[in-house]
């Protein structure tokens, strides 16, 4: 296989050539186990692209005493200790490989309890199985990962990584039917080295992955850029997409407990992108800040803070021309809607993602003269009957748009899609009458 250039610009990147290696894979129904966190982005990318079912396989590295980033072995969800040659040479008695193994098992059991609540455990036997990851350093942990699927008795199994170190890609072979790699650079380092943006991923953004509908992994990780911006005594982290002849910016105004990696708000924002419209992810709340659960509902702050936003992006020579809208999830909502009723016309146009209206108050609803897009799921009763009461208080600003069968966290087959595809439209339609009102007005 020919070797693809470095370093990938992300996992997304890596994660569409790999798919494209596999494809004769496609149509073949394999069952694609991503090893987390990283291996999890990749993974449900290449499912998806082979028409394939995703889920994990648990498997922890064991850390070098004093040195956890070195890898001297790895451990599996059966407790099995693979070691690498340098467990010795490392300092790794058995004392410490057991305490060590002891340790790393137990988070496997979190995370297998957090991640089977999704879905039980696959059927492996007789089918065709592909194990990914981000990549392979000492390859410790993915030879564990084959050790513990080869016992399951699948029909095929493949090792499948976007860069590997040489050494190590050669030793995993040895426990695959077949082992494809896209890049084997020498020196090798570290996996992050060769790509441009290897964020960390999160267990929140891994399960939202496993549990999301085909097509979600397309949008994590896009290409954009990160930018800071200042709001009072503290810098609000932010990623900003701005596709060629952008026809407005909608920024996310994430709700309670989420942030600017929220796998639900990535996929809604990549495809505004595909339909020509820029995007501002960014977190209202520093991480000290978000640990306290009373500042993620302190709406009044969340506005200010959005505010900033606002203001900042208006300081922006290559944004402050462009239409506005919001886009809120939960409380982050009431805060958009609290803006909207004071903005004036700085924002076209505001979307509601199973949002929390009446946390603004009826009183400042009724000041919204924005037009406003509320989006609740079907089954999600108490949050819908919020959202009709906020209808009521915007009058004809408003409009509801019901899910059917969809909860609060519309993790149902299409739900996300339709939410983007409603967002998508109600954007350009108001992004095209604010773009006509601003040259009339020249």
């Amino acid at each position: 296989m020919a070797m693809i250039a470095l370093p990938f610009r992300d996992r997304e990147d890596a994660a569409k050539a790999l798919g494209d290696a596999l494809a004769k894979y496609r149509g073949h129904d394999p069952l694609v186990l991503a090893i987390p966190r990283g291996g999890v982005p990749i993974g449900r990318i290449v499912a998806d692209a082979l028409g394939g079912d995703l889920d994990v396989v648990l498997v922890r590295k064991l850390g070098a005493p004093g040195n956890p980033e070195l890898a001297i072995g790895a451990v599996d969800d059966h407790g099995s200790v693979v070691l690498n040659e340098n467990a010795e040479r490392a300092g790794a008695d058995r004392t410490y490989i057991e305490r060590e193994a002891a340790r790393q098992l137990a988070v496997i059991r979190e995370r297998s309890r957090r991640f089977r609540t999704l879905k039980p455990a696959p059927t492996i036997a007789g089918r065709t199985v592909i194990v990914v990851d981000d990549g392979l350093a000492t390859g410790a942990t993915m030879q564990a990962a084959l050790q513990t699927v080869r016992a399951e008795h699948p029909s095929r199994l493949v090792c499948a990584i976007p860069v590997a170190a040489r050494d190590s890609l050669t030793e995993a072979a040895h426990y695959a039917d077949e082992a494809v790699c896209l890049a084997t650079p020498t020196p090798f380092r570290a996996v992050g080295v060769h790509y441009k943006n290897f964020g960390e991923v999160s267990d929140d953004q891994a399960a939202e992955l496993l549990r999301a509908s085909p097509g979600a992994g397309s949008t994590f990780g896009r290409a954009s850029h990160a930018v800071r911006v200042p709001a009072g005594t503290v810098m609000l982290e932010g990623e900003l997409a701005i596709p060629a002849a952008a026809q407005g910016l909608v920024l996310f105004v994430h709700g309670s407990g989420s942030s600017r990696h929220s796998v639900r708000n990535r996929h809604v924002a990549g495809v505004l992108q595909q339909h020509g419209i820029g995007t501002l992810l960014f977190d209202l709340l520093t991480p000290a800040e978000d640990a306290e659960p009373r500042a993620r509902f302190d709406i009044p702050l969340l506005a200010r803070r959005l505010e900033y936003v606002l203001e900042w992006v208006g300081n922006q020579a290559n944004l402050k021309r462009l239409p506005i809208g919001l886009f809120g999830a939960s409380t982050g909502a009431a805060a958009a809607l609290s803006v909207a009723a004071t903005s004036g016309d700085r924002v076209a146009a505001v979307v509601s993602r199973g949002g929390r209206p009446d946390l603004v108050g009826a009183e400042l609803l009724a000041q919204v003269h924005t037009p406003v897009m509320l989006i609740v799921g079907g089954s999600d009763w108490r949050v819908l009957e919020l959202n009709r009461s906020a209808k009521t208080s915007m009058g004809l600003w408003a409009e509801l748009v019901v899910i059917p069968g969809a909860t609060h966290l519309f993790e149902e087959p299409g739900a996300l899609e339709t939410i983007a595809n409603y967002a998508s439209d109600w954007y350009a339609q108001h992004f095209r009458s604010a773009a006509m009102a601003a040259a009339n007005a020249v």
